[in-house]
């Protein structure tokens, strides 16, 4: 099947043109037809499966007809990346069409916001919080609304959201088309579905498995030497561009801050950062200005670097989900790419439920010189989830009680650069 059996207007079939599509991915192909009959839809399908271009082309096959100048359209996205994610891609989709789309979120000024909205655009991509605040000052008119989509619902719940996205609900006509895509389905994602779509369509893409371009690897370690773990595998190992995951904003703040003043050239993405600053960390990532970025999951929403060789954990995730998501920002585009995890003894029953998830055991590999020693018997080791454990009140050389990661490096480890060189210090990270 080809993009053309669509029949979208020649104007949007320009944009499928000029973007390189030429074959629907599985969300597209089930999608798209569903969405153009004028159907409510739920998707199932994680993200990186293309689900953006499912809703965003036939959205704007329909915007062709009918009046410009008002929203007509209004997606909602759990982050800031992400919305920018999406009107990016609806931008370039819509060159040749004379369709408008902008961003509205919290973290920047609303005036620019209030200025864009009263020249008059078509799509709007917003997060919940600003998109009520400008509600509230009657500075949008969503009165003549036609399609609803609601991005990555299960990240907005996990945000917190759902009470604001109730709340947005009162605001709308009810005689509109509703668009709803999850990850996964919570209880309470159902119950939303429910109340929001009418005699849904449910398009359900299976969780996508790693791609074979990614090999995967355990280092095992224990919690306080993490840091120092981190740096010995930066330092001797191939790398080009590095994305690393922890598990707070705090800890990805730190450690950001430790890898710059190391030699790195680092940048940190998080929540406490301002939109400018955040930005100018994903920009400078993608551009090659720094080389390591280090995030938390939901800072990470809507990253989008094809040229990632690297995805390093350095705290397990909390589902075998946010683990897929994760390394599936490496080994892109038929390159192959490396999935490192460090693991601790906390970790082990995450190990195991991520190795049921992928068919198969990881490969479990040690450097000379972090050998993992045996906790004490009398140490009671609780699951990540807790934090009232004795091990979390521990403050240790590489991590303290707050999650931070330390300062202390190994004795033994030579820093050096992406190329094998010995690196040089650089500027403060964008995350300090």
């Amino acid at each position: 099947m080809e993009f053309t059996k669509f029949n979208f207007h020649p104007k949007v079939a320009a944009g499928v043109t000029a973007a390189g599509y030429v074959e629907p991915t599985p969300i597209q192909a089930q999608s798209i037809p569903m969405v153009m009959a004028g159907r409510d839809v739920m998707g199932l399908a994680q993200t990186g499966t293309g689900k953006t271009a499912a809703f965003a082309l036939p959205i704007l096959h329909r915007l062709m007809s009918g009046g410009r100048g008002h929203v007509r359209a209004l997606i909602v996205a759990p982050t800031r990346e992400l919305a920018e994610q999406i009107h990016a891609a609806i931008s370039s989709l819509a060159e040749q069409t004379g369709l408008r789309s902008l961003t509205v979120y919290g973290g920047v000024s609303i005036n620019p916001q209030i200025a864009r909205l009263k020249r008059g655009s078509e799509i709007v991509v917003a997060c919940p919080g600003r998109l009520l605040d400008h509600i509230k000052q009657k500075t949008i008119d969503l009165s003549r609304l036609d399609v609803l989509v609601l991005d990555e619902a299960d990240q907005m719940f996990d945000m917190g959201f759902l009470p604001d996205i109730r709340r947005l609900l009162k605001s709308l006509p009810q005689q509109r088309q509703t668009l709803l895509f999850s990850a996964t389905m919570p209880v309470e994602i159902r119950t939303l579905a429910k109340e929001v779509l009418r005699d849904p369509e449910t398009v359900q893409i299976d969780l996508v498995a790693p791609a074979e371009t990614v090999s995967h690897a355990l280092y095992p370690v224990n919690e306080a030497r993490k840091t120092d773990l981190l740096l010995a595998l930066l330092a001797q190992t191939g790398t080009g561009s590095v994305l690393i995951f922890t598990r707070t904003k705090h800890r990805a703040k730190r450690l950001g801050e430790k890898l710059s003043k190391t030699g790195f050239k680092a940048a940190s993405l998080q929540g406490n950062l301002s939109q400018n600053r955040r930005q100018a960390a994903l920009d400078g990532f993608r551009d090659g200005s720094f080389q390591i970025l280090v995030a938390t999951d939901i800072a990470a929403r809507g990253i989008d670097v094809s040229k990632v060789s690297h995805v390093i954990n350095f705290d397990m995730p909390n589902t075998t989900e946010a683990y897929i998501h994760r390394i599936g920002r490496t080994g892109r585009a038929a390159r192959s790419g490396d999935a490192f995890t460090l693991v601790t003894a906390a970790d082990r029953s995450m190990e195991r439920a991520i190795e049921r998830t992928l068919g198969r055991s990881i490969e479990r590999r040690c450097i000379e010189g972090f050998e993992v020693v045996p906790e004490s018997p009398t140490t009671n080791v609780q699951p990540r989830r807790n934090n009232r454990g004795p091990q979390a009140n521990k403050p240790s050389r590489g991590t303290s009680s707050s999650g931070k990661a330390g300062s202390g490096s190994s004795k033994n480890t030579r820093r050096r650069n992406f190329s094998g060189r010995p690196a040089k210090p650089s500027a403060a990270s964008a995350g300090a």
